[in-house]
C-alpha cells in the first residue's frame, strides 16, 4: 500500500463542500508516542501514522468562526465557539493520512449534539474562553458534560515569529486533510481542506491538562516537542467516505 505524501498545499479532492467554518488562534502543542501504545484507540480499519518511526498526541485549543453548511453562510450563534481537541494521527487502507480526534471540547452545546450524533464524534460540551493580550495567549477549558465531567485544561503561550521553512515534524502534526471516525458500524473518511496553514514559533509559558490522560492517553512526558501558533484558516469539508480495512497480511477486506 502507498500512503500519500505529507502535501502542504493539495488540490482540493472534492467538489461540493458539505460545511464552511474558519479556525482562529490555534495553538498545536505535541508530544511522541511509541505506535503500539496508541493503536488500539484509532478506528477499525485505521493504523498510526509516524515520522522517522513515532506519532504524536497533539492537544491543539482555537476558535471556531463562522460554523455552516457548505451552501450557505455560518450559523449565527451557535457557529462560533472555542473548542480544544486531542488527536492522533492515522492513516487508512487507502493510504490516507488524517487526524482521530479522542476528545474535543467545545462551548456550545447543540454543535456538540449534532457531531455525536451524526459522525459519532467525541464532542464533549465545556466551559472555554481565550484570553489574548498582546503577544500572549491563554486557553481555559472545565468540562460539563458527558464526562469525566470537572476535567480542566490551561495553555499559556506566547506567540513568535512566522516561521519561513517548517520543519517535516511542522508539516507531519498540521498538514492533515481529512479525519477518520468510525459511525454507525463503519471507519470513515472525512475530507477537508484549506490554504497552507501560516505557521509561528510559539513559546509554551504555562501548562495545566487533564484533558490528555482523560482521553485515555498515557500523560504526556515533559515538555511538548513542537509547539506552533497559526492565526488560522477558511476550511470546507467535503463528504465522508467508508473506508476500507486491512488484514495483518496487507488484504483488504470491506469496512
Amino acid at each position: 500500500m502507498d500512503i500519500e505524501p505529507v502535501d502542504v498545499a493539495p488540490v482540493r479532492g472534492f467538489r461540493r463542500a458539505m460545511l464552511r467554518q474558519r479556525w482562529e488562534d490555534l495553538i498545536f502543542l505535541h508530544w511522541p508516542v511509541e505506535p503500539e501504545r496508541v493503536a488500539p484507540l484509532l478506528p477499525a480499519g485505521t493504523r498510526p501514522d509516524t515520522l522517522d518511526g513515532v506519532t504524536y498526541v497533539g492537544l491543539i485549543g482555537f476558535r471556531m468562526v463562522g460554523l455552516g453548511l457548505g451552501f450557505g453562510p455560518g450559523v449565527p450563534y451557535f457557529g462560533s465557539f472555542w473548542e480544544t481537541n486531542v488527536r492522533l494521527y492515522s492513516v487508512d487502507g487507502s493510504g490516507r493520512r488524517a487526524v482521530v480526534f479522542r476528545s474535543l471540547d467545545a462551548s456550545r452545546l447543540v454543535p456538540v449534539l449534532v457531531a455525536r450524533a451524526t459522525l459519532r464524534l467525541p464532542y464533549l460540551w465545556s466551559a472555554m474562553g481565550l484570553e489574548r493580550d498582546g503577544d500572549r495567549l491563554s486557553y481555559r477549558c472545565r468540562r460539563r458534560w458527558p464526562g469525566p465531567t470537572g476535567a480542566t485544561s490551561r495553555i499559556e503561550a506566547r506567540i513568535g515569529e512566522p516561521i519561513a521553512e517548517p520543519t517535516p515534524l511542522d508539516h507531519f502534526v498540521t498538514a492533515r486533510w481529512g479525519l477518520h471516525t468510525r459511525a454507525y458500524g463503519r471507519t470513515r473518511h472525512l475530507p477537508n481542506w484549506h490554504p497552507r496553514w501560516p505557521l509561528h514559533h510559539a513559546e509554551l509559558l504555562a501548562l495545566d491538562d487533564e484533558l490528555v490522560t482523560a482521553a485515555g492517553l498515557p500523560p504526556p512526558q515533559g515538555p511538548p516537542t513542537s509547539v506552533l501558533y497559526s492565526p488560522g484558516v477558511p476550511v470546507a469539508f467535503g463528504p465522508p467516505v467508508s473506508c476500507p480495512q486491512w488484514t495483518e497480511d496487507g488484504r483488504r477486506i470491506r469496512s
